[in-house]
């Protein structure tokens, strides 16, 4: 005589497919982890990024401090009444007077481009091929030029620029050098990579 055949347990067959299934979601979610956590900056390279905050309080007029921010070389000068004087007396001499062309903050569309009097913050990179312009704060006659009024010179191919940071014409680089965002939170406190309100 043939036994007849127990029919199938629909329970047992929809706990263990909800089992595997939740399992299956489990083992995603772990597998998952280390991919996405791939995609997030290491703690250097957001330490690298980071607002700089510099003391300016021992800079003595006509000195320049070398700032690194983003890996870059950030310039700042603490010029002399007299070089504040000379930025409107060579206008003739350069490219780009005003920085139409150059990579700046909206809030340093001024002579002086910075946003506090006599200090100068600019990216210290040659716009021509990425090289660090000498800084030569003397005027009058140099080596490269007969009627200096102070500011940057790049040996590498020549390229000059005025001390806050505009190109001079006539020379291999094309642009004004970039000034980064930057405001000062107290009268001698500077913060780049920041565009605070001060």
């Amino acid at each position: 005589m043939v036994q007849p055949i127990s029919p199938p347990n629909p329970g047992r067959r929809k706990f263990l497919s909800l089992i595997t299934g939740f399992m299956a979601s489990v083992g995603t979610v772990f597998l998952a982890i280390p991919f996405l956590s791939a995609f997030k900056p290491s703690a250097r390279a957001e330490a690298a990024g980071a607002p700089v905050q510099v003391d300016i309080s021992s800079l003595v007029p006509g000195q320049m401090k070398v700032v690194e921010w983003r890996g870059k070389p950030i310039f700042v000068v603490k010029m002399t009444e007299n070089t504040v004087k000379l930025l409107s007396s060579n206008l003739d001499r350069l490219a780009d007077p005003n920085g139409a062309n150059s990579v700046q903050p909206d809030y340093v569309e001024n002579q002086i481009r910075s946003r506090k009097q006599g200090v100068a913050v600019i990216t210290g990179v040659c716009t021509h091929l990425g090289c660090s312009p000498k800084y030569y704060p003397e005027t009058g006659s140099v080596a490269f030029d007969s009627d200096w009024q102070g500011g940057f010179f790049c040996p590498c191919h020549g390229s000059k620029f005025d001390m806050v940071g505009r190109v001079y014409a006539g020379v291999p680089a094309p642009t004004n050098m970039d000034v980064p965002p930057h405001y000062f939170p107290k009268d001698n406190i500077l913060v780049i990579g920041l565009d605070g309100v001060s």
